[in-house]
């Protein structure tokens, strides 16, 4: 994915991490005013295999989301300043600009999908087509804009099939699947306290590492944008975790 028009300076990468810092505290500071209120709401859930029964309260994930949205929202015209300072008429990147409202809209379907099965008790078989409905913005944005259904295949299969393969509309069909299986593999350990947010931040570091190291190589931009929302997800999720 090309992305020529995003600021990926050290400047755009700081103040994203300043951000994250603001959205990290204000997540620590908010979540406990929060408790009583999802408790008396009747939205909680009590440890597994611990000996103490103290009421946990559920779906604050909602809070933490609010505050990452609000953050990327606020963040959104900092990669593309120079643009802006210019105010060059017809010269302003809207095809690139599009990436971050689809996938902060499909960021924000499935904050709500996760409020709605904690409120609602989801069946299992809306599960797993919601998360599917949840990404149609990020692949529609990217089909008209990309559409580049290329995969890159194993060294062991490129002398009978060459470097790649082009799907078609099957990377659709799998870019779909693939949301239903990312969250239910987080929601299936909903029930031991800690255990869904943590290995939410052990993935969102991993991939901050590999961004980091990949971020001067040939495809610099895709991993300065990855960067830009996972320092924020980041942080809002060490905080959930704290408490």
């Amino acid at each position: 994915m090309q992305l020529q028009g995003l600021g990926d300076s050290a400047l755009t990468m700081t103040i994203n991490f300043g951000m994250s810092l603001g959205a990290f505290f204000l997540c620590l500071n908010i979540i406990p005013k929060f408790k009583d209120t999802f408790i008396s709401a009747n939205l909680f859930g009590v440890d597994l295999n611990k000996q103490t029964k103290k009421k946990v309260p559920e779906a604050l994930g909602v809070v933490c989301g609010a505050v990452f949205l609000c953050t990327m929202f606020v963040f959104m015209p900092v990669p593309f300043y120079k643009q802006l300072a210019t105010n060059t008429p017809g010269k302003f990147p809207h095809h690139e600009y599009i990436h971050y409202l689809a996938a902060l809209l499909s960021i924000c379907c499935m904050v709500f999908l996760g409020f709605a099965d904690d409120v609602l008790n989801l069946k299992w078989r809306h599960k797993l087509l919601l998360p599917t409905v949840a990404s149609l913005p990020l692949l529609t944005v990217y089909f008209t804009n990309v559409n580049a259904t290329n995969i890159i295949l194993p060294v062991q299969l490129r002398d009978l099939m060459g470097m790649d393969l082009r799907l078609g509309p099957v990377y659709y069909i799998y870019m779909g699947m693939l949301a239903v299986f990312c969250t239910n593999a987080i929601n299936i350990y909903a029930g031991v306290n800690g255990l869904e947010v943590g290995q939410s931040c052990v993935i969102a570091l991993s991939v901050l590492v590999f961004n980091f190291l990949e971020v001067q190589g040939e495809h610099r931009l895709g991993h300065v944008f990855s960067i830009y929302f996972m320092m924020p997800f980041l942080a809002v999720s060490a905080a959930l975790l704290y408490h």
